[in-house]
Order: C-alpha cells, then structure tokens, then sequence
C-alpha cells in the first residue's frame, strides 16, 4: 500500500474517531462544543442536501430538521460555515 493510501486512510479512521460521538444512523445526537467538531458534522449533514440544486428555505428545513431538531441553528450553521449558500429564500449547496 503507498503510503498516500495509508495517509487517506488514516485521515479517514480519525475523522470517524472524531465524528463517532456526535453522529450516529445519518443523525446528529449532540452538539459538538469545539469549532473543528462542529464542521466536521457539518460536513455530514450538508450530504443530505444535492450540490448546486436550488431548494427553497421550507424544503431545506424539511430535510434538516431529519438530521437534528433544531433544523434552524444547522441551517445557520451551515450558511456561516459556507456549505450552503443562499440568496432570496432559496439555497443550494456548494462544493
């Protein structure tokens, strides 16, 4: 194996290490208090929504509100953190 497999994943094994306390069965189960936490079950939930679709704001609420209860602080979160854009109501995912 070279070592770039390895290196990928090793990073793997421990973002899953990291995430582990925080997300379970495609669900958020507690808030992580530290901001690399936080992103990293961010990165997570934004999944649920496709790449560059735009969606409207009671759509994505629907969808998020699947992953964790208060729907309105991940949406934030994930506006703030730039995974999710939005412009007049309706959002979409980057990257």
């Amino acid at each position: 194996m070279n070592e770039m497999m390895t290196a990928d994943r090793l990073d793997a094994e421990d973002i899953d290490r990291k995430l582990r306390p925080f997300w379970r069965e495609g669900r958020i189960v507690r808030w992580p208090a530290r901001a690399g936490r936080v992103r990293l079950v961010l990165k997570e939930a934004v999944r649920e929504l496709p790449v560059g679709t735009r969606i409207p704001e009671s759509e994505v609420d629907t969808r998020l509100a699947q992953v964790w209860p208060d729907y309105c602080l991940l949406r934030r979160e994930l506006v703030d953190g730039g995974l999710l854009m939005r412009k007049d109501g309706i959002y979409w995912r980057v990257g």
